[in-house]
């Protein structure tokens, strides 16, 4: 059913949702009838973290939509009616994007193929890899892995000639073609200019459709998918570390490969290093190999692109379980395998609910703080931040989210960007259930209060579109930008709902067959949703309706029949912080002493917007918030310093933003620090400092922020 009409006015015309006759994509027109160079539609994308728009007639970044050709029509008329207002035109430029008021509903959803990938050139249609086999040298000196990946192939088609990969800033020295008998022979290929967002279309032709395929090549020292790390940026101070970070499409920044998680396909790889560190990968890493310089690994398991990852450091093993273990630098591996020692646990709460882990090994490599993510999921080898690591468990939900993947999302895996929700929020869900098992109902819940808390926050300066779980395709963005809580929280807030309407009794078993009738396979939210219909909503059929599963998965926010989370555990921090406000008396130790991390970030939460400097230097005195090595408790108090100009914090606020890489934990403070002329000017310095050890990915999300509140500044 096509959707109401929906316009608002920006300072660069009237915004109009609707399909256009180009093709079955529906779009977002930006009707500019006056503007310089005579009428046209501009097209553009919503930057959901930044804020921003870029509007651009050449490129196309399109939301979906619905509209009739009635409604198109008076949009159009409307557009042309304010003539004199659109005359203004728009920059090419990035500009803040207006924000939608929560009131008004994303229109419905547009049936479109979710299966197709915006964010890779690959062709998987065609033709697939099913195989990867990888000889790769680590040079520290030049910062660069060089070496080959052959391929092998599977032809879907029987008219294609030509395969089509994703590449990022490679230099491909040759390509080659084997042949039946098992000769190499070159291949043509051509690598197209770049996209700054995803990178150059590798297109090799393959008139005789080869079986195998291998590509030599080297990577750039500013691959987006590697951080290299001088001895000085690590714990121990003496050797180099190297690591990736492949998700979302950073896998291509040193892999030519088919760069989507549609395709999954097994790999082996042969590395060399310099013989004082040690190599790990996602595969089957081998606890007792010796630190030699030259190491092999298999992945028998499919896996998607994203979760193809490497490391190279001076790194120690400590076991865990005969399952489990903790790679980490050898002053830290002692402390992480104290905090990390539930592991095993953890992995048979999973089990028990959804299955066995067919993974074999689940070992953690805990890395330098430069880390831009929590953790990342990668099979047999979560690596994790080390601010996770802060002496009472509080933290090692992360653990068990990382671990949940093995089902939700290494397992079973969105089919593309754009349905990322079905592996976060799945894994959020499943993540709480596991916390709920080992630590209790309660801890459980506070949990989820705050991230229920803060996504509700989250939404109001966001798109409606992207405030949907079944986000519209992600042509012309970076699928880095469009990942927000929406995608965890709202995801597992919706499963949750079900739980609650179907019982625990009807619903684990419905998801562990979920896991199970989709292993190893990827998945769109159609398909959940068809699924959901024949095996879970017939075991109740006036549990759920039609309009409530839509409200969740296309409408804009939360749903107003959604239960929000309640934790008991707040009461005390609540009475505390409401008392002390009153009264300007802390309270005591004894109500504070048992306090844990979450309901210390639950208090600094209440605060409000800023407090006075009395009242922060009286907080700092008794509880010691500035200077914290818990970042959770961080994150929160150094943006209400600077809101509140409370400047004895700056100095261990600036060191913390230089130390840490972790994206959550800084770029809050940072967004605090650019609003005024002093915090940016600030911001630069410490940046500048941090930026050497910073992770490409981080290093390019501060950067965005610095440029915009520059350009904000200078108008």
């Amino acid at each position: 059913m096509p959707a109401p009409f929906f316009k608002r006015f920006t300072a660069a015309g009237w915004l109009v949702k609707g399909a256009d006759q180009a093709g079955s994509r529906s779009e977002i027109l930006l009707f500019l009838p006056f503007a310089k160079g005579g009428p046209r539609g501009i097209r553009f994308w919503s930057h959901p973290k930044l804020r921003r728009i870029k509007a651009s007639a050449a490129r196309a970044g399109k939301l979906r939509a619905s509209l009739t050709q009635e409604s198109l029509m008076r949009a159009v008329l409307l557009s042309l009616s304010c003539a004199a207002v659109l005359a203004a035109g728009c920059s090419q430029e990035s500009a803040p994007a207006p924000e939608a008021p929560a009131a008004k509903p994303a229109p419905a959803a547009v049936k479109t193929e979710r299966s197709h990938d915006e964010s890779s050139y690959a062709e998987p249609t065609k033709v697939v890899i099913k195989d990867l086999a990888l000889d790769l040298a680590v040079d520290f000196d030049h910062k660069q892995l060089a070496g080959t990946a052959s391929y092998t192939l599977e032809w879907k088609d029987k008219a294609a000639k030509q395969l089509v990969l994703d590449t990022r800033d490679l230099g491909i020295e040759k390509v080659e073609g084997q042949d039946a008998a098992g000769a190499w022979a070159p291949l043509q290929f051509n690598l197209a200019q770049a996209d700054k967002i995803f990178g150059s279309k590798l297109t090799i032709e393959t008139p005789a459709q080869n079986a195998h395929v291998r590509i030599t090549y080297k990577t750039s020292p500013q691959a987006s998918g590697l951080q290299w790390l001088e001895p000085s940026m690590t714990e121990g101070k003496q050797l180099p570390f190297m690591f990736s970070q492949s998700q979302a499409i950073h896998a291509r920044s040193w892999v030519p490969l088919q760069d989507t998680p549609s395709v999954r396909f097994t790999y082996s790889a042969h590395v060399t290093s310099r013989p004082d560190v040690m190599v790990l990968m996602s595969a089957d890493n081998d606890p007792a190999a010796p630190r030699d310089g030259d190491y092999s690994f298999k992945m028998p398991q499919p896996i998607p692109s994203y979760l193809l990852a490497i490391a190279a450091g001076d790194l120690a093993f400590k076991p865990i379980s005969n399952r489990s273990g903790v790679w980490a630098e050898p002053s830290m591996v002692e402390k992480a395998t104290k905090e990390f020692e539930d592991t095993e646990k953890m992995i048979g709460v999973a089990e028990s609910l959804y299955g066995p882990y067919r993974w074999e090994r689940y070992d953690m490599l805990v890395l330098p703080p430069s880390f831009p993510f929590g953790g990342m999921e990668n099979p047999r080898l979560t690596f994790a931040t080390p601010t996770v690591i802060v002496g009472d468990k509080s933290l090692v939900s992360l653990i068990a989210h990382e671990l949940a993947h093995s089902w939700s999302g290494n397992l079973v895996t969105n089919a593309s960007w754009k349905d990322i929700w079905l592996n976060e929020g799945f894994t959020t869900y499943v993540q709480d259930r596991i916390t709920e098992a080992l630590y209790g109902k309660e801890l459980a819940e506070m949990e989820r209060q705050i991230d229920q808390t803060e996504l509700l926050g989250e939404v109001k300066n966001m798109s409606p579109a992207d405030q949907a779980l079944a986000l519209p395709p992600l042509t012309d963005r970076d699928p880095d930008d469009s990942l927000s809580q929406v995608a965890y929280v709202k995801g597992a807030w919706f499963l949750k709902f079900l739980e609650e309407r179907f019982g625990r009794a009807t619903f684990d078993p419905f998801l562990r067959s979920w896991f199970d009738d989709h292993a190893f396979q990827s998945a769109t939210t159609d398909q959940f949703v068809d699924y959901l219909k024949k095996n879970l909503l017939p075991k109740n059929p006036n549990a759920v309706t039609e309009a409530e599963l839509n409200a969740w998965l296309n409408e804009p926010g939360i749903p107003k029949f959604a239960a929000k989370a309640q934790s008991r555990g707040f009461s005390s921090t609540d009475t505390a912080r409401i008392a002390w406000l009153g009264s300007g008396q802390l309270p005591s130790p004894q109500v504070t002493s048992g306090w844990v991390t979450q309901q210390w970030v639950n208090f600094i939460n209440g605060m409000g917007e800023k407090l006075t400097l009395e009242q922060l230097a009286q907080l700092d005195q008794a509880y010691h918030f500035t200077g914290t090595q818990n970042g959770e408790i961080a994150m929160r108090w150094y943006p209400l310093t600077v809101r509140s100009g409370y400047l004895d914090a700056r100095p261990e606020l600036g060191k913390f933003i230089e130390r840490v890489g972790r994206r959550k934990l800084i770029m809050p403070i940072y967004e605090e620090l650019v609003k005024t002329p002093d915090g940016l000017a600030f911001a630069e310095e410490s940046f500048g400092r941090a930026k050497p050890g910073y992770h490409p990915i981080t290093t390019a999300s501060v950067e965005a922020l610095l440029a915009k509140a520059k350009a904000g500044e200078s108008k």
